[in-house]
């Protein structure tokens, strides 16, 4: 692609959209780095799950406030070129896509201190530009002025399949029916949450990908990215 600037590049939208998979793809055609920030909010949840202070019926919030100070998360490169999320030095990057993470998370990530903390993290990664990072609220709270924003969205039915998919292929034993409710419940809870609820951003592009394939996706995003370059 042509030589352009750095750039921060935002990619916000529902669960289950492939935003991460896009984002790693567009990461490795700019050689940028890639954060995925919804991982970070999974390393929180299963450290609280592995702690007994989060569970799907409830949360210890303030005992989860309390141990932030000893969470620390990055992200590494392993030796397949996959980018893969650490806890404490510890590779979780299996483990947070399981269904007992992806059942509390969306409740973990309403708690005010926990996006805080996460929030400055996220920052701290982009402080050179050249940074491509997806989750929920990149575009409206983490990166207000981020130099490109992309909203991903598709429908909810293709969202669980994608999911069971992949689930199914990590080995996982997991039902259909399961992971249709739990991308619906993650709708609701993460577009209504009272924190950094998820939303498009007013300049963000919106991408419906809900029949397309990740080439064809990234046919999309050179193109977005040729007619920024013409303005």
């Amino acid at each position: 692609m042509t030589e352009m600037g750095k750039q921060i590049i935002a990619i916000d939208g529902y669960s289950s959209c492939g935003k991460s998979t896009f984002a790693k793809a567009i990461a490795k055609e700019l050689e940028y780095l890639y954060i995925d920030s919804g991982a970070m909010y999974r390393a929180v949840t299963l450290f609280g799950i592995r702690n007994n202070i989060v569970d799907r019926e409830k949360i210890q919030t303030e005992k989860l406030v309390e141990t932030l100070d000893s969470i620390e998360i990055d992200f590494r490169t392993s030796d397949n070129s996959q980018y893969e999320t650490y806890l404490n030095g510890e590779n979780i990057e299996y483990e947070i896509r399981g269904v007992s993470v992806s059942e509390c998370v969306s409740n973990v990530s309403k708690i005010k201190e926990v996006r805080s903390k996460l929030v400055i993290l996220q920052r701290s990664f982009a402080k050179n530009k050249g940074v491509v990072m997806d989750g929920r609220d990149i575009g409206t709270v983490v990166f207000p002025d981020a130099d490109m924003k992309i909203f991903m969205t598709a429908k909810p039915e293709i969202r669980a399949k994608r999911r069971f998919d992949e689930l199914i292929t990590k080995g996982l034993t997991v039902g259909f029916q399961e992971i249709m409710k739990n991308v619906e419940e993650r709708d609701i809870i993460d577009s209504n949450r009272k924190e950094s609820p998820l939303r498009k951003a007013d300049d963000a592009i919106v991408l419906d990908n809900s029949y397309m394939t990740p080439a064809e996706q990234m046919v999309w995003f050179k193109n977005i990215i040729k007619e920024q370059q013409i303005k």
